[in-house]
């Protein structure tokens, strides 16, 4: 989801007091980068975030996780930014989408387990079964991503969409499949859709389902639903504390984790990241579940929208992206922690 930050547009070319109402609005940004015409590599600058809190530099464990470094990037690119889904591809490389249908693709490397730069990067069009650009159909909005068996999943909003791309035949070429979602979900408040999306796996009791979970429905729940598997249905997500829900992930077991934002015009924001156990997760039920983490402006976040859990050296890793909205107000950050033991 896009918030109304000020863009680039409205401080050069509407001056700072437009930038400064825009700031204090409630509604989203409509605005998007140009149409790409095809893959661009780029040299992504990332500079190492290597306190999570800053006023404590010295900390590393926050809450049930341990702060295990990060990045904020910048690339010379138009379209590089407003990342709201992020996963693991099984090479190793890292995958987001950008709410401006756009692949963002790059490996990360890393000084022991520390994150300390992104190689190989490329950013590329997301495509339609016909071969055009996503970001030139209705179906632009591209907010939330998993990838699992080799296929890329990816929750459109506007117009509440799930869209499957072989990904481990054609990686960035991939077109579009669109999949089947039950009533409910098409009709969802049109810029509070499917935010975030996963894959059950062994282990839970929907597994093999699409998991999918939309950004706010009403003010006490929001809705899920459980598509395919043995078990299909919907169930309800407990908000708390004015937060919203902005991506998903499975542990390997099948507890679910959620990744949240809250933001207060003008400037307040905050991340909150909950567990909940997989065997929970039925259709009909109530998930509310305890927050491993909570962070507000004080600590090194921003609009936190992707989330992507991986196993490494027998840890288990949570890698968090923020989306910029396209802002040169907001920052892109890509953060790691581990789950404590």
């Amino acid at each position: 989801m896009r918030w109304l930050w000020p863009t680039r547009r409205a401080l050069l070319g509407g001056g700072l007091a437009t930038a400064g109402l825009a700031a204090f609005g409630l509604h989203r940004v409509n605005a998007r980068p140009p149409v790409p015409g095809g893959p661009v590599r780029l040299t992504v600058e990332a500079r190492r975030v290597d306190s999570f809190r800053p006023g404590d530099p010295g900390r590393q464990r926050f809450g049930a996780l341990v702060f295990r470094g990060g990045l904020q990037l910048k690339a010379d690119y138009e379209g590089f930014g407003g990342f709201s889904g992020l996963a693991f591809a099984d090479d190793g490389r890292l995958v987001a989408v950008s709410d401006a249908a756009e692949w963002f693709v790059a490996r990360p490397a890393r000084q022991g387990d520390r994150l300390v730069g992104l190689a190989e990067a490329m950013m590329a069009p997301m495509l339609a079964g016909n071969g055009v650009p996503l970001a030139a159909t209705a179906a632009y909005d591209t907010e939330s991503l998993t990838i699992a068996g080799g296929t890329a999943y990816v929750g459109v909003e506007r117009v509440h969409q799930i869209l499957r791309f072989d990904w481990a035949r054609s990686g960035v070429a991939a077109r579009a499949e669109r999949l089947a979602v039950p009533d409910e979900a098409r009709r969802l408040p049109r810029n509070r859709g499917l935010e975030a999306i996963g894959v059950a796996p062994r282990g839970s009791p929907v597994a093999g389902a699409i998991v999918a979970i939309a950004e706010r429905s009403d003010e006490e729940e929001t809705v899920g639903f459980i598509i395919g598997g043995r078990r299909p249905g919907r169930f309800a997500f407990s908000r708390r504390d004015g937060f919203d829900v902005t991506d998903l992930a499975f542990l390997p077991g099948g507890d679910l984790i959620v990744l949240e934002r809250r933001y207060v015009p003008p400037f307040s924001i905050g991340m909150r990241i909950r567990h909940i156990e997989g065997r929970a997760l039925v259709p009909g039920a109530v998930l509310d579940g305890m927050a491993l983490i909570e962070a507000d402006n004080g600590y090194e976040i921003d609009n936190m929208e992707g989330l992507a859990v991986r196993r490494a050296a027998g840890e288990t890793i949570l890698t968090v992206i923020s989306d910029n909205n396209f802002s040169m107000m907001q920052r892109t950050l890509l953060l790691e922690f581990a789950l404590a033991s």
